[in-house]
């Protein structure tokens, strides 16, 4: 909520505009006097860090009333504010809405009754502009994909769950955790994905699961499945319900009677812990400082292009694209969910959420949960496959998240989940083996490659119109027909290559070989993996998004010591090779002045530019020892390093700040995965598998096998070893993120949107934000103009 203040006041004054902070949300308003007050914009610095809200909020049952809008009009009109931009969930949303409706009636009242005058209502008369954002961390409004405050709720429940995990590990307990959301689920379910819990309760889709089997006896159901898990090797139990948890009959679930179940029925040592205001507190993470961000600005241009005409606009997300829709059409929406539960229709309930809810619920089951009955997705032998899966490339966050999802689903369906460790060397030296269930139990919060990874990478076959692959990246080059050798020896027919640009390229590679090598015609696929977010074909890799929370939580403590410092400048170096994702979301989210990234270079002009910028801001500022950062991404420039820019700024500010430079390393690339990476890599994991699926059928059909596909293959029969061979190039493809959809590109197809020499795609849907970070640094803005 703070980052969307620090925005919209920012934006504001830089389009000519006069905000105003109303403290303590509608009381302020009714209450009037210093709740409500004139922001500069050095009021909002700092802002980006903080959890919570800096100018407060609270219930107002006086706004309900007439009386009590009327008051709130007097004060805004004596303000002479005439838009509000309004953060909050459906009631607050509603209640604007409310006013706006309410406005000349309201303001045509106050002169009536001689409280204002025709001159200070003449231009605020007609119309009130009502814009909204929603701010909810159970992400229940309408007509968003992602709200602010969710994910970083998410983060919350992720670190509260992560260490549970530790405590119960180590005694073999049974934890029953309950996490926000009256009528949306989305919290526990994603919690669910995230930490791998072993059943999640969600008032969308009340238990059982199998209603054949268990008719709605849930108790059953649930015991069966988690008896199952134990049996499999798991030495915890963790159930995730939802405060809004219902059973078919709309009987409310609740936490001790859950425990209750564990302790009678299974004789589990049961714990019970309510997470509560925990979740809504804390740092925000990367990414809702940037969603905060950019709606903030799309607010303001809202209100600028607002008419009598246009209903109020509600600010939201849909596939990775800012939205401006109805307000009022959203609410009712969202009220919709609550009103199909209430009469039993979870279908709609569900259909009602956002596009990606249904699937991440079945992504939850089929990764989590033993198929058995209505749940059992088990192949006949005909269709089963055995599917290698390797790392390479650096290590990314969500790299075993992705290797576990892919490996569970496999076992569910009938496939041979193979993993090869230690990359494209570890597959010639034959460290293949089959992956099990209970050897992936845990990986979904665990950082790093549990496979192995390195940069070693198949070497291009002469002729085959591969482009030059040479640079300082790989390790080693391995000949293609000990790869194809190996393949062949372990009989893999389908390959998940997990990993960054060396993945991609190792795959571009496997392709152009197949003419060469048979063992390389079978569907092949790459999931991006990399901190630096560089490959082609997708908006995210996995990884990325861990990195940036590393850098954002870094890059908060150097600005403390930057401000304690007094008027110091760190220059602050990120990873991304030769792309400056990471340096701009980052630079985003942590409130830089400015970013020095590998598309745009470093020159004298713009150093020359920003030790002005900074000159001037020291200057206007004396008396406030405000710390900055500046971020420089790895590979921006090889003349202006980041001790040379230092220097620079140092020397250049002739005393008005210091310079300090503070290089993150490798820490980008290691910890826990963040809650957003585990649920890309779920999301990934699962659509991968159903790609393989799909293409090893079509080769399958092209070969004339249709009676093998149809599940007429006998318990004897001997599927051949080039059962599911394929010359197509859509056979050999990077599945993507792009806005919200999952996307599967051919690599012959990507290599005309690749810079192999400076190893990024040609799409940056970040680019055009390196002007936003200048324009909240002051750049363009003069107080006194």
């Amino acid at each position: 909520m703070n980052a969307a203040v620090r925005s919209v006041a920012r934006i504001a004054l830089q389009r000519g505009c006069v905000p105003y902070a109303i403290h303590e949300g509608y009381e302020g308003l009714v209450e009037g006097g210093d709740m409500i007050r004139k922001l500069g914009w050095g009021d909002v610095r700092g802002f980006l860090s903080i959890g919570g809200t800096v100018i407060g909020t609270a219930r107002c049952l006086r706004f309900k009333t007439r009386e009590g809008r009327l008051q709130a009009a007097f004060n805004m009109i004596k303000n002479g504010i005439d838009a509000l931009i309004v953060v909050g969930g459906d009631g607050s949303l509603t209640g604007a809405d409310l006013m706006r409706s309410e406005w000349k009636g309201l303001v045509d009242e106050l002169i009536s009754t001689g409280k204002l005058t025709n001159n200070e209502c003449e231009h605020l008369r007609e119309h009130l502009t009502i814009v909204g954002l929603v701010g909810s961390i159970d992400n229940d409004m309408s007509s968003t994909d992602i709200t602010i405050g969710a994910v970083t709720s998410l983060h919350r429940i992720c670190e509260s769950l992560d260490s549970l995990t530790s405590t119960a590990l180590s005694h073999q307990r049974a934890f029953v955790v309950e996490v926000m959301g009256r009528h949306c689920g989305w919290l526990a379910l994603m919690a669910a994905i995230s930490v791998g819990a072993d059943w999640v309760f969600l008032p969308e889709r009340p238990p059982p699961l199998d209603s054949v089997k268990y008719g709605t006896n849930w108790e059953d159901e649930m015991c069966e499945k988690l008896s199952q898990n134990r049996k499999m090797g798991s030495r915890i139990t963790l159930v995730i319900i939802c405060e809004g948890a219902i059973d078919q009959n709309l009987n409310p679930i609740k936490p001790e009677y859950v425990k209750s179940v564990l302790d009678s029925r299974l004789g589990f040592d049961t714990r019970v812990t309510t997470l509560g205001h925990v979740q809504r507190g804390g740092a925000p993470c990367a990414y809702d400082r940037y969603l905060a961000t950019v709606q903030g600005v799309e607010a303001v241009e809202a209100v600028l292009r607002s008419t009598p005409d246009t209903p109020a606009p509600m600010i939201g997300m849909s596939q990775h694209k800012i939205t401006a829709g109805p307000l009022m059409d959203a609410v009712r929406l969202t009220h919709e969910v609550a009103e199909a539960i209430g009469k039993k229709d979870f279908k709609k309930a569900m259909d009602l959420r956002d596009p990606d809810f249904t699937c991440a619920f079945d992504a939850y089951l089929e990764s989590h949960l033993i198929g058995t009955g209505e749940l059992d997705t088990h192949l006949p032998e005909a269709q089963q496959i055995r599917i290698g899966i390797i790392h390479t490339g650096a290590p990314a966050g969500g790299m075993n998240t992705a290797t576990r999802v892919a490996a569970r689903l496999c076992l569910n369906r009938g496939h041979t989940p193979l993993a090869i460790r230690n990359g494209f060397s570890g597959l010639c030296k034959n460290e293949v083996s089959p992956i099990t269930w209970q050897q992936v139990i845990g990986w979904q919060s665990k950082g790093g490659s549990e496979l192995g990874t390195n940069r070693d990478h198949p070497q291009p076959m002469p002729g085959t119109k591969v482009p030059d692959l040479s640079d300082a990246y790989a390790s080693s080059y391995i000949d293609c027909g000990r790869i194809a050798y190996s393949l062949q020896k372990h009989n893999i027919q389908a390959l998940l290559i997990i990993g960054g640009f060396e993945a991609y390229t190792s795959l571009v590679t496997l392709n152009a070989a197949r003419k060469m090598y048979p063992a390389f015609c079978i569907p092949m696929i790459n999931l991006p993996a990399t901190v630096s977010n560089n490959v082609p074909g997708t908006d995210f890799s996995i990884g990325s998004d861990t990195a940036l929370n590393s850098i954002v939580e870094a890059t908060d403590r150097i600005k403390l010591s930057a401000t304690a410092s007094q008027k110091r400048v760190f220059v602050v170096e990120v990873q991304g090779g030769n792309c400056g994702y990471l340096a701009v979301l980052g630079g985003l989210a942590s409130g830089a002045t400015t970013v020095y990234i590998p598309e745009e270079g470093i020159s004298l002009d713009m150093l020359q530019r920003d030790v002005k910028h900074l000159n001037n801001r020291y200057m206007d500022d004396a008396g406030k020892h405000e710390g900055r950062v500046i971020f420089r991404a790895e590979a921006a420039s090889k003349t202006f390093t980041t001790q040379v820019v230092s220097n620079i700024l140092r020397h250049e500010g002739k005393g008005l700040f210091d310079s300090r430079t503070a290089v993150l390393g490798h820490l980008q690339q290691g910890g826990v995965p963040s809650p957003l990476d585990r649920i890309r890599a779920t999301r990934m994991s699962v659509n991968c598998i159903d790609w393989i699926q799909k293409a090893f059928k079509e080769s399958c059909e092209s070969q004339g096998r249709e009676s093998a596909l149809a599940g007429k293959a006998t318990a004897t029969t001997k599927i051949p070893d080039f059962y599911g061979y394929t010359t197509r190039s859509e056979h050999a493809c990077v599945i993507g993120i792009r806005g919200a959809d999952v996307v599967f590109t051919p690599v012959d197809v990507l290599l005309e949107e690749t810079d192999m020499d400076k190893r990024r795609g040609t799409k940056a849907w970040w680019m055009g934000l390196t002007r936003l970070i200048k324009v909240l640094s002051k750049y363009y803005y003069d107080e006194e103009s």
